[in-house]
């Protein structure tokens, strides 16, 4: 697989976050409604689209809990896949909502429901009591070492060394800027800020594609490579080359996100993935194939040579 760049995806692919921002998602909900999803229910609206923006797929999941108690009968696989029929994102699952229920219903769920609260109880089990005076600049109201601190690292220093060696490298995340800093920071990878796309870069976030082909404009790239660990990523490269003729782009999942297994690797399929590998320290070898293969057939070549020397 051929590539002029590189640009990765943070969350899932740089650091682990499941144990972070997912866990906040699952607390956040349960810390102001007292009530929440199953943790594995993240990944269903992950799945549906239009949740690169974890405080909307909190907000998305304080919805269907506070639907759940107006009667709202729906499975959160039910829930999740009509949300993704509706477009994905928060503003879909609002309309499943509104849809669903009558009309007493729809006004005390959204009388309860604060997407402001919300924000500022992520923000505060995220990054913990000190981070959350520093970034956030207001005094948190719990006392919270931060999740933040629990992103154990997956990119490994040699595979920095070697994409690095061999591609112009940059990176792509629903991160806000500050937070992108502390997690590239913790994996040792120095990319500038012409180089990187955040949260607060633009604001339609992916899988729109305009901030890939941006990056892919920036490096004078024939083709590029995005690796992320959901289907939202791949259909961001994918986006990319239907409105961007002139360059070749391809998305490829890695399984160290929600997508796991057997299934991660039919949904990134279905999605249009250029390829599957277990972690993003297999991309080297992913991208470096072709040379090798191309070494190894001059190997055999000589050998033939010498043989017939011989």
């Amino acid at each position: 697989m051929n590539a002029d760049a590189v640009v990765l995806d943070v969350d899932g692919v740089l650091v682990d976050v499941a144990d972070s921002y997912r866990r906040a998602i699952v607390e956040s909900v349960a810390h102001v409604y007292d009530e929440t999803i199953p943790k594995e229910g993240i990944q269903q609206f992950k799945d549906a689209g239009g949740f690169n923006n974890d405080w909307e797929l909190t907000d998305a999941a304080a919805l269907y809990v506070l639907a759940r108690r107006e009667g709202l009968s729906l499975s959160l696989s039910s829930f999740t896949e009509r949300v993704a029929a509706t477009g994905g994102g928060v503003a879909a699952a609002e309309t499943v909502v509104l849809d669903a229920l009558g009309p007493a219903e729809r006004e005390r769920v959204m009388s309860e429901w604060d997407p402001d609260r919300l924000r500022e109880v992520f923000q505060q089990l995220y990054l913990g009591s000190d981070l959350y005076r520093d970034l956030e600049g207001a005094e948190p109201d719990m006392d919270t070492p931060g999740y933040i601190n629990d992103e154990p690292v997956i990119l490994e220093r040699a595979t920095v060394e070697a994409l690095r060696d061999r591609y112009d490298l940059g990176v792509l995340t629903g991160r806000p800027a500050a937070e992108a800093d502390i997690a590239l920071d913790r994996v040792g990878l120095d990319v500038p800020d012409d180089h990187r796309f955040t949260m607060d870069d633009w604001d339609e976030g992916k899988p729109d594609p305009s901030a890939l082909v941006t990056l892919a404009e920036r490096f004078d790239a024939d083709s590029v490579v995005f690796v992320g660990d959901t289907l939202d990523d791949v259909k961001t490269a994918v986006n990319a080359a239907g409105v961007d003729s002139d360059r070749t782009y391809r998305g490829v999942g890695v399984l160290t996100g929600g997508l796991t297994g057997a299934d991660g690797r039919r949904k990134y399929d279905g999605a249009g993935a250029a390829a599957v590998i277990d972690s993003v320290n297999d991309l080297p070898a992913l991208l470096g194939g072709a040379d090798d293969a191309d070494a190894d057939a001059d190997a055999d070549d000589d050998a033939d040579a010498d043989a017939v020397d011989e």
